[in-house]
């Protein structure tokens, strides 16, 4: 067998399935959160939960200091 035909018999058989392997591989990876997309998520949940609680908190002062303060926006 010569070079030619080992490289054919490559490019046919194995090329392929490498490429659908290796590119279903990357797909699998890219859907997947990194530990740092995590973190980061994580730390917007809990800026989110702590801003929450301010509006919560401004609205019963402004509740109880001006009463009428939601129907003059």
């Amino acid at each position: 067998m010569d070079v030619t035909a080992i490289f054919a018999m490559f490019c046919i058989f194995v090329a392929p399935l490498w490429l659908i392997l290796h590119y279903t591989t990357q797909r699998r990876r890219a859907q997947c959160l990194t530990r740092e997309d995590e973190k980061m998520l994580s730390d917007l949940w809990q800026l989110a939960n702590r801003m929450e609680g301010r509006v919560k908190t401004l609205e019963t002062i402004l509740d109880t200091e001006v009463p009428n303060w939601r129907d003059k926006a």
